[in-house]
């Protein structure tokens, strides 16, 4: 029932402005920062490769060993991803435009920070992330969303339309 809801109600559609432009904004600043300040990945990765020893470890051995052999000899795309896909998510989610694949993109930076040893907001913006994907298409209607989609789907109906004219349209 609450699913439906958020996925088919109006009122949900407007909140999930409110959450939308909240996480937004967070990963917007977050991304500009980097982008304008200089970023490098290199320290939070050692520092985190760091985390995965001792009794009661803040980084799980797997993820350490996917860091130190993928993540630091790879730093320097690294140091492009994090900020432009910080800024990215941004934009799309205030926006309103793709606005699944954005939090879905957004939910994966904040597990692989978490992931990592580090918490500060990550767990936070993962719930209410977790909100705009149940919520679907109706989190993005009162943004782009409500015309890229459509849009979309009259495309691919299209296509198909083509490529298999036996198929009827709904």
């Amino acid at each position: 029932m609450f699913v439906k809801w958020l996925r088919e109600n109006k009122v949900a559609s407007g909140f999930m402005v409110i959450i939308r432009l909240y996480l937004g904004y967070e990963w917007l600043t977050a991304g500009w920062g980097k982008i304008t300040g200089g970023f490098d990945a290199s320290g939070f990765l050692k520092g985190a490769i760091g985390k995965a020893t001792g009794e009661h470890p803040a980084v799980q051995s797997w993820w350490a060993q996917f860091l130190e052999g993928f993540a630091l000899p790879n730093v320097d795309l690294f140091n492009f991803l994090v900020p432009w896909g910080e800024f990215l998510v941004g934009i799309a989610l205030i926006l309103g435009a793709f606005t699944t694949f954005a939090a879905l993109m957004g939910a994966v930076m904040n597990f692989a920070f978490m992931f990592s040893g580090t918490t500060s907001t990550n767990p936070q913006m993962v719930l209410l992330t977790i909100f705009i994907l149940v919520a679907g298409y109706n989190a993005g209607k009162w943004g782009l969303d409500r015309y890229i989609i459509p849009f979309i789907r009259n495309k691919m109906a299209k296509k198909q339309k083509v490529n298999h004219p036996q198929m009827k349209t709904a």
